[in-house]
């Protein structure tokens, strides 16, 4: 009864130290982009689109969900927004983002547009993107994305 009652709390205690994906975002961008690291700042004038030019010159594309609410919470986090002001910011550039549907969306946006980045869940990370470093980390990494 021992032995069964530690394995019942090992795998209670696994589960609540194995990371939750529901909220893990990557930042992802075409595997010609050079680009491997950026500031949270940085990241940031990107997406408000007070930076529209990549290093190398690419105009750069952002491609959002239509409706993520993990994407969303980080951008607003990231970006210090509250919801309905983060709502009016995506209202007001319509026009200057990709809205997509899914992650093999984006991932597709994001292969096929030199200039392009896009956020996307880390389960969704396959080989046809490069996935950026914020502040120096990578996704899973305390403190990747302010979440």
């Amino acid at each position: 009864m021992k032995f069964r009652s530690a394995i019942y709390s090992f795998a209670f205690l696994c589960a609540c130290l194995t990371p939750s994906f529901a909220h893990h975002t990557a930042v992802v961008v075409n595997k010609e982009n050079a680009v491997d690291n950026v500031t949270s700042a940085h990241l940031s004038k990107i997406i408000r689109g007070e930076v529209k030019k990549w290093p190398d010159g690419k105009n750069i594309v952002l491609v959002l969900h239509k409706d993520s609410a993990g994407e969303r919470e980080a951008l607003e986090h990231l970006n210090k927004m509250s919801a309905s002001e983060w709502n009016a910011f995506l209202s007001a550039h319509r026009d200057s983002i990709v809205f997509v549907d899914t992650d093999a969306d984006v991932l597709k946006a994001v292969q096929t547009e030199p200039g392009a980045m896009g956020l996307i869940e880390v389960h969704s990370i396959d080989n046809s993107v490069n996935v950026v470093h914020v502040d120096g980390k990578l996704p899973m990494e305390f403190g990747y994305l302010p979440h």
